[in-house]
């Protein structure tokens, strides 16, 4: 078992290669795919070494490191920078809430896609009452400036 396995060391990356691969489909964190990269290399280093099992385990960290470190803040940025990018946070941005706590210019909460959120309204005259549907105007900070939905903005 033990001459299979030394023989086979490249199937054996090659193969976690893949697993990482398609995992990184489900969580699309650019993480997954590095440490990928790193087990492929790994791959590479055991089928042109096949007897030196530490040297295919440095390449794979190497490389995986390196890519983790140099590759993946890069494709991160160009991939934020793209038009049409909206982080998870951002995108409450135009979605429906339900006032749980009373909204005034200073605070209030709203339940948003299930979540709670510190909430102020975005006029400040304006009170809205627990039970209110609301939009999501804008984010500021960690508090979302909401608005009745049935109501235009600006009108009292």
């Amino acid at each position: 078992m033990g001459d299979w396995l030394a023989e086979h060391a490249w199937a054996i990356w090659f193969s976690a290669a893949v697993l990482l691969g398609l995992a990184e489909l489900l969580s699309l964190d650019l993480v997954l795919v590095m440490l990928a990269a790193g087990a492929l290399a790994g791959g590479l280093a055991a089928l042109a070494l096949p007897g030196l099992w530490w040297l295919h385990v440095l390449v794979a960290a190497v490389v995986a490191t390196a890519t983790l470190g140099l590759l993946r803040p890069t494709l991160l940025a160009r991939v934020r920078s793209m038009p049409g990018y909206r982080s998870s946070v951002s995108a409450l941005v135009g979605r429906a809430g339900r006032v749980t706590e009373p909204v005034d210019a200073v605070s209030g909460a709203v339940k948003v896609d299930g979540q709670i959120w510190s909430a102020r309204s975005y006029d400040e005259s304006m009170q809205i009452g627990v039970g209110t549907e609301v939009e999501v105007f804008e984010l500021d900070g960690t508090v979302v400036v909401v608005y009745p939905r049935h109501q235009a903005i600006g009108e009292s």
